[in-house]
């Protein structure tokens, strides 16, 4: 049972003046459990109330007089805690109460808690608390909700050999004992603490303490790329100190790149933690670095948008979320000077808000509490729609407010409303009050609805392009214009509602709405815009019109206005010649990701692929650009189905000299796994010699890749196991489901609609891994019923919406 909004607002009403006082042994954690002693004071004007603490060994509590407690493995139920027996205080008075906890924990290796990881390079174990919504009480007894809000005195003790980071300052530390600053009042999502033998690069920055830091094993990554860890931080902090009035709230900034992490990162402030894919052995592609230059100025935002001001209740995620996506693209490209993020994020990101936003499940960027009920349904809403529609639409309100005035009500609403919580009406009154624009009105269109807007471009008698719009939201965009050869013609920056808008001026010529990517609407061309693209689209001279191109083909092909074989034809035709490495992964990431199991029979899936490594190895031979010859590789290595060539690599590490990282060679040995090229020998003869969790994830999938029954079996009986981790779940799975065996893994299909839903109770987190997981490969008609038919049995919300989802993707 998830927290419901109905508890959450009784016991935010009740509860005030929150501080934790928390001690973590981290000694041992062979044990399978770490020791916690946690003093919780606070206010409560109610008789009852209740701390979260999940799974909690050998509980104990020593609360003030008068205090009961009765805990039933999720909750600790007390009552009296309204009752002042000062002698000092009236009848009536609210004091502080006091409730000590002390217990054994369990380590998780699901990253949903107090995650334990031993490392297979070096032995080394390291145990971080991963958290987020519903997670603290995981980790420690708390009031698990966003409004009430905590100081939180930590102290640790540890291996002394170890490094312990967490929110704070370490304020004192001596031979594995280690405390930290109190914090300033946090939610308890934003609590973390990450132990273990860390590789660590400090210095300071605007008088604050910042630091990097890796596990034992990648310190010569880190090595490697401290310099620019260094200045892309030190260029966002900056930046971030220009548009934001309120300084950085926190008192240091550490940066850690994690084990077992499910998000790509987690804001938690005083010490961000990200994935450490993040951190790659071998080449560091130039794709990587945009998008870890980005996902840097994402978290950052979160210092001031999360953290610094936090959402009341889970119907403002995109109080959050939007706003970091867009400032992280924002900021990455004026500060650090990746300018073609908004390229990867029109071709990818904006993608996905698209299709998120035709499934049934779709939900306004700001939907109403009311229609978030509890914590579990509020764990769906972390999707595109949250975070790239969200920051389409904060772009789009930037481009019709004005940059100076968007900033004005931003910088208004975070000194107002500082380490408070909020809601959408607090964000629109900061910016109506700055405008002499409707925001309000703003606001109601464009967050409060669902679905996208198509903008429709029509042609007079006489060749005049006439917009319309199909939807109810007020749009301002760049419309480009291009003459026969696709050469730059001029264009108009438009206000369209709901009149058409006329553009004389453009009789004649090629059109292309958004071409600057302003708006979240998709395009409808005309005929001559349409023939145009499809014939010529390499003449289009910039990146961002081109993704914006590929963006229609891949909502034509996703609402099948575009057949399948049509649109393999211009990825045949175009991509080889593509020469901008961020549309050419997008496409091949969405084309063999998404088309092919969702688009295409399944007897017609080797001719797909066959189609697509021909496509991939005539890009590869007419590259001369490093990062576009390895893009070009990436998509032979997932293709290819010449083991000699694929060997070849293998023998070479790598391609004609061309250094490539870790992640490409394991890829390059799945394939070889997945056409039989590679027996499990072969597979462990590389996991021996890779001997990293790189090696160990990627043997997994490529195992799981070989195209045999025992093959098959084998990986799901090792995707099944209780103790499976997230990231072995995730690769066995992933290995599990290639396309072209939709014959072989049929069976697999069955079992999974069976044995998902209990696999999914283990947590959260772990349910939208299961969700994820899929099947990956063509279904025929049959198999599509099962799932319809298996859906309205599952009881976990998280699975539900996973399988609704995929049932819209594929309809």
């Amino acid at each position: 049972m998830s927290l419901t909004l109905a508890e959450a607002r009784a016991r935010a009403a009740a509860v005030s003046d929150v501080h934790y006082a928390l001690a973590l042994d981290l000694t041992d954690p062979s044990q399978g459990t770490y020791g916690l002693r946690c003093q919780v004071t606070f206010q409560c004007s109610e008789e009852t109330t209740f701390l979260e603490v999940t799974d909690a060994v050998g509980l104990e509590v020593d609360a003030d007089p008068g205090v009961g407690w009765s805990y039933d493995g999720k909750r600790l139920h007390l009552s009296g805690v309204d009752r002042c027996r000062h002698p000092e205080h009236q009848p009536g008075d609210v004091c502080p109460r006091r409730v000590v906890v002390t217990a054994r924990m369990p380590y998780v290796t699901d990253g949903d808690g107090m995650h334990t990881f031993t490392d297979p390079a070096d032995g080394e174990t390291y145990v971080a608390a991963y958290l987020g919504m519903d997670v603290a009480q995981k980790v420690f007894p708390c009031f698990d909700q966003n409004d009430l809000k905590a100081l939180v005195d930590l102290e640790v003790t540890a291996d002394p050999a170890w490094t312990v980071l967490a929110n704070g300052r370490v304020h004192h530390q001596h031979d594995g004992h280690w405390e930290f600053a109190t914090t300033l009042p946090i939610p308890t999502a934003m609590f973390v603490v990450c132990a273990g033998p860390w590789h660590s690069r400090t210095w300071e920055h605007a008088g604050l303490p910042f630091g990097w830091h890796a596990r034992a094993s990648l310190a010569d990554e880190l090595d490697r790329d401290f310099d620019e860890l260094r200045s892309t931080t030190e260029r966002c902090f900056d930046h971030y100190a220009s548009l934001f009035d309120e300084p950085m709230p926190f008192d240091s900034y550490d940066q850690a790149f994690v084990p077992g992490q499910n998000w790509g990162a987690l804001e938690t402030p005083g010490c961000v933690t990200y994935r450490d894919e993040y951190l790659p052995r071998g080449r560091l592609t130039d794709r990587l670095r945009a998008a870890r230059a980005s996902t840097i100025a994402h978290e950052m935002a979160h210092m001031w948008f999360g953290d610094l001001v936090t959402m009341t209740w889970w119907e403002d995620t995109w109080l959050q979320e939007s706003f970091a996506d867009y400032m992280g693209v924002r900021v990455a490209g004026d500060a650090v000077g990746h300018h073609d993020l908004l390229v990867a994020f029109e071709t990818a990101r904006k993608v996905n808000a698209y299709r998120a936003d035709a499934r049934r499940s779709t939900h306004p960027v700001a939907p109403e509490a009311e229609d978030v009920p509890d914590v579990d349904a509020a764990a769906t809403n972390f999707d595109m729609i949250s975070y790239a529609k969200g920051g389409s639409s904060l772009r789009q309100l930037v481009t019709w407010l004005g940059d100076e005035t968007f900033l004005a009500g931003v910088n208004a609403y975070l000194s107002q409303h500082r380490f408070g919580n909020t809601r959408l009406t607090d964000f629109v009154a900061a910016l109506d009050a700055v405008s002499d624009r409707d925001a309000v009105g703003w606001a109601d269109a464009w967050l409060r609805t669902t679905g996208f807007d198509t903008v429709r471009v029509e042609r007079e008698a006489d060749g005049t392009p006439v917009l319309h719009r199909d939807g109810s939201r007020p749009h301002r965009f760049w419309v480009a214009s291009y003459d026969d050869a696709l050469s730059p013609a001029g264009g108009h920056l438009v206000d369209l509602g709901d009149e058409p808008v006329r553009l004389p001026e453009l009789r004649g010529r090629i059109v292309l709405p958004n071409a600057r990517s302003q708006t979240y609407a998709q395009v409808a061309l005309d005929d001559l815009s349409l023939a145009a693209f499809a014939d010529r689209l390499p003449r289009l001279d910039d990146p961002l019109a081109r993704a914006v191109v590929w963006g229609q083909w891949f909502e034509a092909v996703r609402t099948r206005r575009l057949a399948s074989h049509d649109y393999l034809d211009l990825v045949a035709r175009h991509l080889p010649v593509e020469p901008h490495p961020m549309i050419v992964g997008s496409v091949a990431t969405r084309t063999l990701g998404s088309v092919l199991p969702e688009r295409v029979a399944a007897a017609d899936v080797g001719d797909a692929v066959a189609s697509l490594s021909a496509a991939f190895a005539r890009g590869l031979a007419a590259a001369g650009d490093d990062e576009l010859r390895l893009v070009f590789v990436e998509g032979l290595a997932s293709t290819s189905r010449d083991a000699a060539l694929l060997e070849s690599w293998l023998d070479a590490d790598g391609v004609d000299g061309l250094e490539w990282y870790a992640g490409l060679r394991w890829r390059v040995v799945t394939r070889l796994a997945a056409i039989g090229a590679a027996d499990a020998a072969y597979v462990e003869g590389e996991r021996r010699r890779d001997g990293t969790v790189d090696g160990e994830i990627g043997a997994a999938r490529a195992l799981a890749a070989r195209p045999t029954a025992q093959a098959k079996a084998d990986a799901w009986a090792a995707a099944t196991d209780a103790g499976v981790s997230n990231r072995r779940f995730e690769a066995l799975t992933g290995g599990l489901w290639q396309p072209e065996q939709a014959a072989l893994v049929a069976p697999y299909v069955a079992r999974y609609l069976a044995e998902a839903p209990a696999l999914a109770e283990r947590g959260q987190a772990f349910a939208q891994a299961v969700g994820r997981a899929f099947p990956a490969v063509p279904l025929d008609a049959d198999q599509l019923a099962d799932v319809r038919a298996a859906v309205p049995a599952v009881t976990n919300t998280i699975l539900r919406r996973d399988w609704e989802d995929a049932l819209d993707d594929r309809g």
